[in-house]
């Protein structure tokens, strides 16, 4: 199996590095959005990984650049109506913890609902 790389880099060089030299391996968006800083409920969820990465974080924080030290990590994502549970990989470094949550579902259509009136029961037959 292929040993995991990232922009020629294997994941323990990158977790040596500090915050500004990681940040200049990203793409611009994510290397400014590090730039500019953390808001204070993404600093307190790094700081509550740091503490205990074994334990499930949950998080509304969904535009938080996923960080090297935050791999192999469990976290819960608010998906806008419940929290979705995301195990950090390699893979997703540099990505944000929303793009891998969905806020919407598909929806399926079946029999119609209770207190359906009789003409809106009607489905024809092909």
């Amino acid at each position: 199996m292929a040993k995991f790389e990232f922009r020629g880099k294997s994941i323990e060089e990158i977790r040596e590095l500090n915050l500004e030299d990681f940040s200049m391996m990203l793409k611009s968006r994510q290397r400014r959005s590090l730039k500019r800083g953390m808001t204070d409920k993404q600093k307190k969820l790094l700081e509550k990984i740091r503490k205990n990465p074994k334990k499930f974080h949950r998080t509304m924080c969904r535009e938080m650049v996923i960080l090297p030290e935050m791999v192999g990590v469990r976290i819960g994502v608010h998906s806008g109506k419940e929290y979705v549970a995301l195990d950090i990989k390699p893979e997703m470094l540099g990505h944000r913890l929303g793009e891998f949550v969905m806020t919407r579902k598909v929806v399926k259509h079946s029999a119609p609902g209770f207190g359906a009136t009789r003409s809106s029961k009607f489905v024809p037959l092909k």
